[in-house]
């Protein structure tokens, strides 16, 4: 017999490391052409770093996507970061970039005040330009303003940025602190069909919804909620480094006997997001990478309970531990 059930859950996933000690660097290189060269420490590793950094750079500096060029040289060259981890590299990385662009802007208002006539703090950056604010026609461009910086005034146009959140202090009474930078939210909804003959779990349907304050590039961030979701079905109930547990003799060693979900194993998925601004990140971004993952296996397992009425308290959901329980359930065990 197959029963169908229903299941929710809700996380949330702090960002970078608690307490400070967490900081990243970025140095941006104007050239003489009006583009520009993004140095950073922060590695690509699928999640499209380079892609969202490149935008807020390009936002900052009044550029078009195509006229940076991230670069990412090796750890004895290339500006310091703590790491692709925690969440931490859109937030973080991200305050990074916007404040190595500042320094750049200042140093190019400095150099066109007087040819511009308007002082360094009465000017912005819009489509390549250098304008004074609320006389747009009154410009120059990016690339003008930096053969200008280069060969006559022999300079050379460089911003450099650095982010981290300052340690905190504990409240000694209360325990009150500040450990993290800011939080993402999410939440999921599963439905299952569970066979009580063989404790087999079909997931009908995952729906995941996500806070990330906003969402710097919306196709990016989809992309990896939908890894997220097909990550926690795998947690829920193919993946298990330890099958033996507590004995270690079998370990998996290849994708063979390791089993994750493939692209025939994911279920009717709905991914969406909620944007509230966070005050501390890029343009109000928060984090979408491990926290998108978070809430789908605790839904799943909720949602075997609301079927058979068994509280799976292991992961993966195997049929075997779901079969066990069933039965233990029927015997008066549990």
């Amino acid at each position: 017999m197959k029963k169908t059930g229903r299941g929710m859950a809700a996380a949330f996933y702090p960002i970078g490391l608690s307490g400070g000690g967490d900081p990243s660097q970025a140095m941006i290189k104007m050239k003489p052409d009006g583009t520009a060269d993004l140095f950073l420490g922060s590695v690509e590793i699928g999640q499209g770093s380079k892609t969202v950094l490149a935008q807020i750079a390009a936002e900052e500096l009044g550029l078009d996507y195509e006229q940076v060029n991230v670069l990412c040289p090796d750890t004895d060259t290339g500006p310091f970061c703590m790491g692709t981890f925690a969440s931490r590299v859109t937030f973080i990385a991200g305050n990074a970039v916007i404040e190595a662009a500042k320094e750049v802007k200042q140093i190019l208002f400095n150099v066109v005040s007087q040819t511009l006539g308007a002082p360094a703090d009465g000017m912005e950056v819009a489509g390549g330009m250098i304008r004074v604010k609320g006389a747009p026609s009154t410009c120059i461009s990016m690339a003008d303003a930096v053969g200008m910086a280069t060969f006559q005034k022999s300079m050379l146009v460089v911003g450099r940025g650095c982010f981290m959140k300052a340690p905190t202090g504990v409240d000694e009474a209360t325990g009150a602190c500040e450990p993290c930078y800011t939080m993402s939210y999410a939440a999921a909804y599963a439905e299952v069909e569970v066979d009580t003959l063989t404790g087999v779990v079909d997931v009908k349907k995952l729906v995941s919804v996500n806070d990330i304050g906003q969402a710097i590039n919306p196709a990016l961030a989809e992309g990896q909620a939908e890894g997220g979701a097909s990550m926690g079905l795998g947690a829920a109930l193919m993946e298990n480094r330890n099958p033996d547990y507590p004995k270690m003799g079998q370990v998996p060693r290849s994708f063979c006997d390791y089993l994750i979900p493939t692209a025939v194993d994911i279920p009717e998925l709905d991914v969406s997001f909620i944007e509230t601004p966070s005050d501390g990140g890029p343009y109000g971004a928060r984090a979408v990478g491990e926290m998108s993952s978070n809430a789908h296996a605790p839904a799943i397992v909720n949602a075997i309970y609301d079927a058979v009425g068994v509280r799976l308290t292991e992961l993966p959901a195997t049929p075997e531990k779901v079969l066990r329980a069933i039965v233990e359930k029927s015997a008066g065990r549990a």
